[in-house]
């Protein structure tokens, strides 16, 4: 690896200082003016199809809003002229906007500015028009008497926004650009039955209206040049670059880096979305940075403020949703290191590059993610480590290919995509280019169905009568009974939750066709099918059903106190969960401490977790879903923890009332916790797995030692590079 010594002491460009000082000090605002364009088309078209009228939408959007270049920046563009604007889109809700309204300001942690004029407009222009006819509004009047039955045991997303989670094919973007793609569609616009010709002309309507809009910005620059002799060859330049893509492919390394910004600016301005994940930039850039290296037009120095320079574009742009989910959703996670197509090590430069910029930045956006394997330099560990010890803080999420790609293959995905897999903004792995996953379609929450099985049907926080009665815990004789009655439970729900995904997804389909997405996920055009009515090579519904900590450490108090010692009367145990244990607080420890937790390699306990995920699992094994493609069941973690364990009564694990729900709880080290976790039938794996700066102390540590991945992991992966260090072992700890 002879470039890592151009790279190792590269310093942050001066530039890319200057302009986070800017960017850091730009305010946070509403912006109404692409919600007016977009309500302005609606009304003048009220008998459109609505798949033409979005597009239209999006098609003056693209020509008519502002747009703004900043003095010094390498990649240009943004969804609106300022940068963190909270962009309102009326098509997917209007009803929580109204009620936040006065309240964005002083929101945390994601406010708004929002000046009286724009409550005027919203309230007068905005509303009105839309009131009764949003994706929130239809999901209410459709579905809400089934969402609100089943709600405290399953939530059903999205239902105010739009398809997220998904990472777009954008070396086919690279390749071809909008003017490539829009040829395609109209060639097969040409052969298409009447059934898929609006679906082809939606997409040329978008991909011309794309084009346009990197020529507003190529006439932008042009214009600022001739008013800034200082920085007129830079702009044009710009100028330059903005035109030849909005008609040809991106050819250099600069070219390559704005048009995939650009991609992402024109899928943010397409729908409310988040995370529309750049995918493997470090593999579908290469190609571009290895030629201007060979012909001397490129250094390393110059590429790093190019990529720093695209780092800064990634944190320009905030999400605008309701209160409940409130925290900028947008998440861009770049994948970084990873096999190629044939099964080799793809480690390139451009890893080391963005670790560097990450490391220089110090900024959320975007994400950065690692594939590794037995075949990964040690030195890209290093350069992991040397990247988050150099922030003092955060996290990198690492993926293990010889556990990731068996389990892609066995879901369905052809050896190249499994192989050619990246990491969407929810930490999932996902083929690149080609998948719609519907990310965290419903989130099951199993403590909750078990709660109710051990109240007759009722809620523990509310009293009310949730499921169907199947007797109190006193009444259930045998550890079987108990057993049935959680089945029961599960089934009650899980038949709402399908009913209701089924309900929402046609909602989708029939409100928010998306046609730019479409045009750059693989199979669409090919298929003549919108990506929301299955037009994706791969159709996956992702379920987490949460968590299954709680569930095994509840049943292992309840089978050895209960129903094998007897020295706990069931009677006893119910009424201390309807009280939250006061007052029992001796049973409380007893049950916290004198029963073996799940995490702990404890045998009898982990069957039980295997026993209850295999059974939720189970039931998905011959359903599909609305666009023909299978549900994923993993077992969620995270911020889900806290939020689902706030509709959650206090559990027969010890945990108290509404506590956020549990991780496993290892005694001795986390390898026992991870090694429960993948010892569990997981079609998706759990969660992430993440360095730390307590697990890395310093960057000679990662030298010769031992590095455990998990839940990813079948497997430890071992680097050994020189003499064995005798500081330890370096572990990458599961995300908080």
């Amino acid at each position: 690896m002879d470039f890592l010594a151009q790279i190792k002491n590269l310093g942050p460009s001066s530039r890319a200082i200057r302009l986070k000082k800017r960017l850091l000090k730009e305010p946070h605002s509403l912006s109404l003016e692409q919600a007016l364009i977009i309500t302005e088309v609606y009304q003048e078209n009220p008998e459109m199809p609505v798949a033409t009228k979005r597009a239209l939408a999006l098609a003056e959007s693209l020509r008519r809003l502002a747009i703004r270049i900043e003095p010094e920046e390498l990649i240009v563009g943004n969804p609106t002229a300022g940068v963190w604007a909270g962009v309102v889109f009326p098509e997917m809700g209007v009803s929580w906007i109204d009620r936040e309204l006065g309240d964005l300001p002083r929101r945390a942690p994601d406010s708004f500015s929002v000046r009286p004029s724009d409550i005027a407009t919203f309230r007068q222009t905005i509303l009105p028009f839309w009131q009764g006819k949003t994706l929130e509004d239809s999901v209410r009047s459709e579905a809400e008497e089934l969402l609100d039955r089943i709600a405290r045991v399953v939530k059903i997303n999205p239902s105010d926004y739009a398809q997220g989670g998904v990472c777009p094919d954008v070396a086919t973007w690279l390749r071809f650009g909008p003017l490539g793609l829009r040829h395609q569609a109209e060639a097969r616009l040409n052969l298409a039955t009447p059934g898929k010709r609006e679906f082809y002309q939606a997409v040329i309507t978008v991909l011309q209206a794309a084009e346009s809009y990197l020529l507003r910005y190529a006439e932008l620059a042009t214009s600022l040049a001739a008013r800034n002799p200082a920085q007129g060859a830079e702009l044009r330049e710009r100028a330059r670059i903005c035109q030849k893509l909005a008609f040809s492919p991106a050819e250099s390394f600069a070219e390559a880096g704005q048009s995939l910004w650009f991609l992402c600016v024109l899928l943010q301005l397409e729908g409310s979305a988040a995370s529309f994940s750049p995918g493997r930039a470090d593999q579908y850039l290469y190609p571009y940075l290895q030629a201007d290296l060979a012909a001397g037009t490129l250094d390393y120095p110059q590429a790093l403020e190019i990529i720093e320079c695209l780092c800064l574009k990634f944190n320009q742009i905030a999400g605008l949703v309701n209160s409940p989910t409130s925290g900028s959703p947008i998440n861009f996670t770049v994948t970084l290191g990873g096999v190629d197509s044939y099964g080799q090590d793809a480690t390139n430069p451009l890893a080391f590059l963005f670790l560097k910029a990450q490391e220089h930045l110090g900024l959320p956006q975007p994400s950065l993610s690692v594939r590794l394997h037995h075949g990964t330099p040690a030195e890209l560990l290093d350069a992991c480590g040397q990247a988050i010890i150099s922030r003092g803080s955060g996290s990198l999420p690492s993926f293990d290919d010889e556990t990731v790609i068996p389990a892609l293959l066995a879901k369905g995905v052809n050896l190249i995509d499994a192989r050619n897999y990246a990491i969407t903004g929810a930490a999932k792995p996902t083929p690149s280019g080609n998948r719609l996953y519907w990310p965290g379609a419903s989130r099951f929450n199993l403590p909750k169905a078990l709660e109710l099985a051990l109240n007759n049907g009722k809620c523990l926080v509310t009293g009310d009568q949730l499921g169907p009665r199947t007797g109190e815990l006193q009444e259930l004789r045998t550890y079987a009974a108990l057993e049935q009655a959680f089945r029961q439970q599960i089934d009650f729900f899980f038949t709402g939750m399908l009913k209701a995904i089924d309900q929402l997804e046609e909602i989708h389909q029939r409100l928010l066709p998306t046609a730019l997405l479409s045009a750059v996920l693989d199979d669409c055009l090919t298929q003549g099918l919108d990506v929301t009515r299955g037009g994706a090579r791969y159709n996956y519904s992702t379920i987490p059903a949460i968590p299954t900590a709680n569930i095994a450490n509840s049943l292992a108090a309840l089978l050895k106190l209960v129903y094998l010692e007897r020295r706990v009367p069931a009677s006893s145990i119910l009424v201390a969960l309807r009280n939250n244990f006061s007052g029992q607080e001796e049973l409380r420890q007893k049950l916290l401490l004198q029963v073996p937790k799940y995490g702990n390699a404890v045998a009898w306990v982990e069957d039980i977790a295997k026993q209850w995920s295999s059974y939720f699992t189970g039931k998905f094994s011959d359903r599909t879903n609305p666009r023909g493609g299978p549900y994923h069941v993993f077992y969620g973690r995270g911020p889900a923890l806290a939020s689902m364990g706030s509709e959650v009564g206090a559990t027969p694990d010890g945990r108290l009332s509404q506590d956020p729900l549990a991780d496993p709880s290892p005694v001795d080290t986390r390898s026992l916790a991870l090694a429960s976790y993948t010892s569990l039938p997981y079609p998706e794996p759990a969660s992430d797995s993440r360095f730390t700066p307590v697990s890395l102390p310093s960057q000679a540590a990662l030298v010769g030692q031992e590095l455990t991945l998990s839940p990813w992991v079948n497997k430890p992966l071992t680097k050994r590079r020189g003499k064995p260090i005798p500081s330890g072992r370096v572990k990458i700890a599961h995300k908080p």
